[in-house]
């Protein structure tokens, strides 16, 4: 299974029920995509933990889900690499995610990041999944 199809998920579900956290495996592409959906005011905090398994320590990542009178700051998410098809895209081929109210989430080579700073570094890549 896509690792980062598994979070958007979890986040997704976790928010449909009104958690107030969510718990994802640790890794280091999916601790970068949760800091930047942290810094774009989707999630209110992103914590890395350990805890105690049987034979060894386990990391997660604490996500703490972002609302606002009731509702999530996540309207919807649309995955647009998977493992069967990836999607690359030059930096003039960046556009905006809804008319400027969603965020498009790249993994050039500089690391992962959003469209817009994408386009202004001028870096292309794979574009992963757009979220508004």
């Amino acid at each position: 299974m896509d690792p980062i199809s598994d979070m958007l998920t979890r986040i997704t579900n976790a928010q449909a029920v009104r958690h107030e956290r969510v718990g994802v495996p640790f890794s280091n592409v999916k601790f970068s995509i949760a800091k930047l959906l942290k810094e774009s005011g989707y999630l209110t905090e992103v914590e890395r933990r350990t805890k105690k398994a049987k034979t060894a320590d386990v990391e997660w990542l604490d996500l703490v889900l972002r609302y606002s009178n009731g509702l999530g700051a996540i309207s919807g998410i649309r995955q647009m690499s998977r493992p069967s098809r990836h999607l690359y895209l030059k930096a003039h081929d960046i556009k905006p995610v809804r008319s400027g109210y969603g965020l498009s989430v790249i993994s050039t080579s500089k690391g992962v990041m959003t469209g817009t700073a994408a386009r202004k570094a001028r870096l292309g890549g794979e574009l992963l999944f757009e979220i508004w």
